[in-house]
C-alpha cells in the first residue's frame, strides 16, 4: 500500500484527486492538505510515501516547499502551469501532471511510482542482509550470513556448511569466529560453531541442525545452555 498525501489549494482539485486514488488499490489517502504548512505537519505525524503537490499555492509554493523538505517522499507535480516542468524534474519528482488530470494519465503515474518504490524496497533488503566474501577454490564467493548452518575447523581450514553448499576456506578458525556476529551464532565445541537460528534440537551432549548432528563440548555446554535458555518459555 502507497500511502498519499495530497497538497492543494482548490478543493476541486484536492477532490478529483481524491476521486482518483480511491479508483487504485494499492494507494491510500492518509492526509488530504490546503496548503504547505498543513503539509509539513502531516509529513511529521504520518508515514508518507508520494505526495500529489501542486504548485501554485498561497504564502508557500509546491516548489518552495520541496526544497525545504531534508528527505521528501516521492512527489508527482499537480498543476495548471506547465512552464515548471523543467524546474519539476531538476528536483527530481516523479512525474508532472497538467490539470485537468484525466484518470488514465494518474493511474500511468502512479504506476511508475509503484514500480520505483518496488524497487527500491528491494534494493533496501538486499542491502540490509549481511554477507561476506571467502576465497574457495581459487574463486571469491559470496556466503549470506543467513545461510550459513555451521561452521567446522579442520587443521589450517575451515568448512563453512550452508543450506545448499560447503566451502572450504583456508583461514583459521579463531580469525573467522571473530568476524561473525555474535548474536547470531554459538561455540559448541572447540570445532564447531553454529547458528542459533538453525538448531532444532538439543540432546545432552549433541546438537541436530536441519539433519546434521554436532557434538556439544562439556566445557562449553554451560555456555550453550545459557545463551539456548533465554529462549525458554517458562513456566508460571
Amino acid at each position: 500500500m502507497i500511502n498519499c498525501l495530497v497538497v492543494d489549494d482548490e478543493p476541486i482539485a484536492r477532490k478529483g484527486i481524491l476521486e482518483h486514488i480511491e479508483q487504485v488499490e494499492f494507494l491510500s489517502a492518509v492526509a488530504i492538505c490546503k496548503n504547505a504548512v498543513e503539509a509539513s505537519q502531516a509529513i511529521q505525524n504520518n508515514h508518507i510515501d508520494l505526495i500529489f503537490l501542486d504548485i501554485q499555492m498561497p504564502k508557500l509554493t509546491g516548489v518552495n516547499f520541496l526544497k525545504n523538505l531534508t528527505d521528501p517522499p516521492l512527489v508527482i507535480f499537480t498543476t495548471a502551469f506547465p512552464e515548471y516542468a523543467i524546474e519539476g524534474y531538476e528536483l527530481n519528482v516523479l512525474d508532472y501532471l497538467l490539470k485537468p488530470i484525466s484518470f488514465e494519465r494518474f493511474f500511468k503515474a502512479v504506476v511508475k511510482a509503484q514500480s520505483f518504490l518496488n524497487l527500491k524496497t528491494k534494493k533496501e533488503a538486499l542491502q540490509d542482509e549481511p554477507y561476506f566474501f571467502v576465497k574457495s577454490n581459487q574463486k571469491l564467493e559470496k556466503i549470506m550470513i543467513g545461510e550459513i548452518l555451521y561452521i567446522e575447523a579442520l587443521a589450517n581450514y575451515v568448512i563453512i556448511y550452508t543450506k545448499n553448499k560447503k566451502h572450504i576456506v583456508y583461514m583459521s578458525f579463531k580469525g573467522i569466529e571473530s568476524q561473525l556476529p555474535r548474536a547470531l551464532f554459538l561455540k559448541i565445541h572447540k570445532s564447531f560453531i553454529v547458528a542459533i537460528n538453525a538448531i532444532q534440537t538439543i540432546d545432552n551432549d549433541e546438537m541436530i541442525l536441519e539433519g546434521h548432528t554436532l557434538p556439544i563440548s562439556k566445557s562449553y555446554r554451560p555456555m550453550v545452555m545459557d545463551r539456548v535458555g533465554k529462549y525458554l518459555f517458562k513456566r508460571v
